[in-house]
């Protein structure tokens, strides 16, 4: 889900021209949640604590529950990958030390085992309590944590979708993509079709990944329906040259993966 504050997006409106029929999905996320699993490879190496400073962070819950901007002082990380990223964790000071520590590493984690295409314009990661749906764009990807469908369900690809839309959306949306949504002539998810313009290259952009490096994960009829629906964006895909991590991008055997106290449990 993109975030919807005019300050932190351009939302563009409209619809590609052509002749479209109902999609096949009313959302992405949630149409293989083992695109990439807990067990596949990551590019983390660590993260290291850092001195503590003043950030303003996005909160879903403040604002009465409809959001709002919140000056604070985080706990702050930096996560490294083997592929080069280097990424700055806030964590809400409501997580006592330890506990911002194993969130950090977590996530931090779960991000590395993104491609790094996806992960370009990563510069920052919000980290909050509370039930509220995760958020990408603007070179950040918002997290809450006691959101229950995206943890130990569809985490990955939930933040593989916010993570489109930090990387990909600034590289995609213009005329050739909308040419290949005029060629396609269908869009992948009812959600993708109502934000044209803002949520079709998030949504297309897993599915594509699992038709083209994980195909043994999603079943005959998925995998047939996705290649038919979206077979002009996944050539545009293609010209990106995305790959996914692989057991060669992992860091080498013995180097820490957190520099500070803290469980190293993924959760």
């Amino acid at each position: 889900m993109k975030l919807l504050i005019t300050t932190f997006f351009t939302l563009l409106l409209g619809f590609a021209g052509g002749a479209y029929s109902n999609p096949p999905y009313s959302g992405t996320v949630w149409v293989d949640i083992d695109i990439i699993t807990a067990a596949d490879p990551s590019a983390f190496i660590q993260i290291i604590s850092i001195e503590s400073g003043p950030r303003t962070m996005f909160d879903r819950r403040a604002n009465n529950g409809n959001g709002d901007w919140v000056n604070i002082n985080p706990r702050l990380f930096q996560a490294s990958y083997t592929d080069g990223n280097v990424i700055e964790i806030q964590v809400n000071p409501e997580f006592d030390p330890s506990e911002a520590a194993i969130k950090a590493k977590f996530y931090g984690y779960a991000i590395g085992q993104l491609p790094k295409l996806t992960r370009l314009d990563v510069e920052t990661v919000w980290i909050h309590k509370g039930d509220k749906a995760f958020a990408g764009g603007n070179k950040i990807i918002l997290i809450h944590t006691d959101s229950p469908g995206y943890h130990g369900t569809a985490l990955e690809e939930t933040l593989f979708h916010e993570a489109c839309h930090t990387s990909l959306d600034s590289r995609l949306y213009g005329d050739v993509w909308s040419n290949a949504q005029t060629l396609d002539a269908e869009y992948i998810s009812t959600y993708a079709k109502d934000n044209p313009q803002s949520e079709d290259v998030a949504e297309s952009c897993a599915l594509y990944y699992a038709v083209r490096f994980k195909p043994e994960r999603l079943s005959e009829t998925d995998l047939n329906l996705i290649t038919k629906t979206i077979k002009n964006r996944m050539l545009v895909f293609d010209s990106l040259g995305m790959k996914p991590v692989t057991d060669s991008d992992r860091p080498l055997k013995g180097t820490p993966s957190v520099a500070i106290s803290g469980s190293s449990r993924r959760y």
